[in-house]
């Protein structure tokens, strides 16, 4: 008999089940990502951090589902979503590209209607809220859009050489870099959780300033880490990440959790 669906089962993907871990890392996609991306980084975490990768609907396995072409709306599913996990144990937030603006917003929303505070936020390869900008690469031709997932080196070589699949893929993109470029960062009250940037030393499309304007986003710590890569540092960094993620998640757990009354 097939199980039933549940928000959890749609939103996120336990790729090494740990049900005795003390944090949950909420893990977010790039554009055009999917949950998959984070496999190899789930696999090298310790058993004290369990991945949950979130899958936003229009690929792979939710590929019918309609794209969320909204940052705050992709936050809020999430959050719906993710509200009866935070119940069983801390919760940290990694999100790369597009995917720490969602991470941003879905922190805001865990601190204002919950009073939880995330372990952490890690933000990757994003310039900070108040620093964004658009390139408008959403409004490009397909090959004006595919050019850009070559520059970047974002999307599986082999769907980017598969016509068909790319065909299949291209909707789900588009509509991910129309929730990312027209993001809207809206001021408000500083999180309380402390921010790790992530950057890779070489990454064309975002700039040092830009990373460390993460700071002015929290009223916790901030600290900068820079890998040698591109926008994509992760896939040849994926051990260091891991290895920054375990030793910030095991000194930020070792004291009082924190929430706000």
């Amino acid at each position: 008999m097939a199980l039933p669906v549940t928000d959890e089962s749609l939103w996120f993907r336990r790729f090494h089940p740990r049900p005795e871990a003390e944090v949950s890392l909420v893990c977010l996609p790039h554009a055009g990502g999917a949950a998959s991306f984070y496999f190899p980084l789930s696999e090298l975490l310790p058993p004290t951090v369990e991945a949950l990768a979130v899958q936003y609907p229009g690929r792979q396995d939710r590929r019918h589902d309609t794209p969320i072409e909204n940052i705050h709306e992709m936050a809020r599913e999430i959050f719906e979503a993710l509200t009866p996990l935070t119940a069983h144990r801390p919760i940290a937030l990694f999100g790369h590209s597009m995917g720490a603006s969602v991470g941003f917003e879905l922190a805001r929303l865990l601190e204002a209607e919950l009073g939880t505070v995330p372990v952490a936020l890690f933000a990757s390869g994003r310039p900070a809220p108040s620093h964004h900008r658009s390139l408008d690469i959403h409004r490009r031709d397909d090959a004006g859009l595919i050019a850009e997932l070559q520059l970047v080196s974002g999307t599986d070589s082999r769907i980017l050489g598969d016509a068909e699949l790319l065909r299949l893929a291209l909707p789900a993109i588009r509509s991910d870099y129309k929730a990312a470029e027209t993001y809207e960062y809206r001021p408000g009250a500083r999180l309380r959780c402390d921010i790790v940037g992530l950057a890779g030393d070489s990454d064309i499309r975002v700039r040092a300033p830009e990373m460390a304007g993460w700071r002015e986003h929290t009223a916790g710590s901030f600290r900068l880490e820079v890998f040698s890569g591109g926008h994509f540092y992760l896939g040849e960094q994926k051990a260091a990440v891991a290895g920054v993620i375990t030793d910030t998640l095991r000194a930020a757990t070792a004291r009082p959790r924190r929430t706000i009354d």
